[in-house]
């Protein structure tokens, strides 16, 4: 018993000195953050944007869409599954859309080899496509330790449980331009800010998790406001502003010319029906004016 005792007041203070080292290491605020900057990719080495001419674009109807991610200098900072995952809630904003034809994924690949405007056009003739929407992200995260942590000391050796605080801010952004005039049409953002406590033992999991879900809850909020700016930018359009437009070559064969088509047939069904009630109601009235001249 003695022995045990005595072993134990000898490795105290080497267990101390590890527990500290390991506290040590890692205490105090860490910064970690994931980005990919529109601006850099468009205008790379500093360059200045050209002035923005006050002529107005012109979009041939319907649109053919591409969509792309703008490259990262980090590789592997968003996996690729969330990436398709969001460009596929992009497209689905397109979708539908009497002006809209086509839309088109762009891979990471031909963004990476290709960068500034000239790059952005040289990409969008390869896919054909008319406008370019770019999807940009910022993601930072937080691990601030509390103060309230806690140091147990049990017959094995030290256990420290590490009280931390992890917050992640997340900024998506989806800017849509015109390919011919590399002019901006529209933008929409979208963000979202979580905060939650951790443990040490588990802070690199949660944090994990964090991330994750502050993507797929910027993802969310900036698709309901792309939703918004493209209602904004055909009412936009209809009253002379931000583009003009005209349709392409038989495009009133579908699009908005089907639409146009079946408002039309709608249209002279509702003056058949008129007349035909006119006419079914008119011998009624007559025999009324005989009986009244009696």
């Amino acid at each position: 018993m003695f022995k045990r005792m005595l072993l134990l007041v000898l490795i105290f203070p080497v267990l101390s000195a590890c527990s500290s080292l390991w506290l040590a290491a890692n205490s105090g605020n860490t910064r970690q953050g994931a980005s990919s900057s529109l601006v850099d990719y468009l205008y790379p080495n500093g360059e200045i944007p050209p002035a923005v001419s006050d002529q107005l674009p012109s979009l041939s109807l319907p649109l053919r869409v591409g969509i792309a991610f703008v490259p990262s200098p980090y590789q592997g900072d968003i996996a690729a599954a969330e990436k398709q995952e969001l460009l596929e809630q992009v497209a689905n904003a397109f979708r539908d859309r009497p002006y809209v034809q086509s839309i088109d994924a762009i891979p990471d690949t031909y963004m990476q080899s290709a960068r500034g405007l000239t790059g952005m056009q040289q990409v969008a003739s390869l896919y054909g496509v008319d406008v370019m929407a770019l999807v940009s992200y910022d993601q930072i995260s937080f691990t601030d330790e509390k103060k309230s942590s806690l140091l147990y000391w049990t017959i094995i050796g030290a256990v420290a449980v590490k009280g931390s605080t992890n917050e992640v801010q997340t900024l998506i952004d989806t800017a849509v331009f015109d390919v011919a005039t590399t002019r901006l049409l529209f933008r929409a953002p979208g963000s979202h800010r979580s905060e939650e406590d951790s443990t040490l033992i588990d802070l690199s999991k949660d944090l994990r998790k964090l991330r994750s879900a502050g993507f797929s809850a910027a993802t969310a909020d900036m698709i309901v406001n792309l939703d918004t700016e493209l209602d904004g930018f055909r009412e936009a359009v209809a009253r002379g502003e931000r583009a003009e437009v005209q349709w392409r070559e038989g495009a009133g064969v579908g699009g908005v010319g089907s639409l146009a088509l079946s408002l039309l047939a709608l249209l002279v069904l509702v003056a058949f029906c008129r007349e035909w009630r006119h006419r079914r109601l008119q011998p009624s009235r007559i025999r009324i004016d005989r009986r009244r001249q009696r």
